[in-house]
């Protein structure tokens, strides 16, 4: 098996900087975490929010504390920090080598997708973002790493696109199709998700728009090199 993980990402429109945040690490026992933080509003501040709670998260992942704790910890920095008066949405997504599974940690409104041999499911549990309320909890689902299993969260800017022009983005119906082609990679398919958003927003997203995507492939080849990529726009 092969692991492919992308992520596309824009800023809200007219705004230099996006709020949020993705962040990777390995894990010491094996396997990758991938953090992505939505900052409340948009902007420097927003920016320096899901900083600072990517970076607590990432710390502890990497000392490998478990995700669902890593989670309450960043939750009980950035209340701690700001007085219970900032909010941020947080995703964790981990490949976790040990136990063979893919594990998804939400405190976010949005939903996480999951692709797999029966179809997609919607993992649309409320859940409440961090920061705010002194005790909180993340929603955890954990899959077992198998082939042709795809993962996919994204912050509130794709889920709310195109909503207030009536048209608002249906994103698993969208996933659900794409996932029709079995060989689409995991690039392929965060930007398409991105771009599809942003056409609903007309061109001018209205919030800052990121789309993760991991997905579990056949290996083709024997290569046992690890790659990452970046393309980063530098105006």
């Amino acid at each position: 098996m092969e692991l492919q993980v992308a992520l596309a990402k824009v800023s809200k429109y007219a705004i230099r900087e996006s709020g949020d945040t993705c962040e990777m690490i390995e894990r010491p026992h094996g396997g990758l975490s991938f953090v992505l933080v939505d900052g409340q509003h948009t902007g420097r501040g927003a920016k320096q929010v899901s900083n600072l709670v990517a970076r607590k998260a990432i710390s502890l992942l990497a000392e490998g504390v478990r995700d669902g704790a890593a989670a309450r910890a960043a939750h009980d920095y950035l209340y701690t920090q700001h007085d219970g008066k900032v909010s941020a949405e947080l995703h964790i997504v981990s490949i976790d080598l040990v136990s063979e599974t893919i594990v998804i940690s939400r405190n976010s409104h949005c939903p996480a997708l999951v692709g797999d041999a029966n179809g997609l499911r919607v993992l649309d549990e409320p859940s409440s973002a961090i920061g705010v309320h002194r005790r909180m909890k993340p929603l955890i689902a954990e899959l077992p790493l198998e082939l042709h299993t795809s993962v996919i969260v994204f912050t509130d800017g794709v889920f709310d696109a195109g909503a207030r022009d009536g048209q608002k983005f249906d994103v698993a119906a969208f996933v659900a199709a794409q996932l029709r082609d079995a060989n689409i990679g995991a690039q392929s398919l965060a930007d398409a998700i991105l771009a599809r958003a942003v056409e609903l927003d007309r061109g001018r997203p209205r919030d800052d728009m990121s789309v993760l995507v991991v997905r579990v492939v056949p290996r083709v080849d024997g290569d046992a090199a690890r790659r990452l990529s970046v393309r980063f726009p530098i105006e």
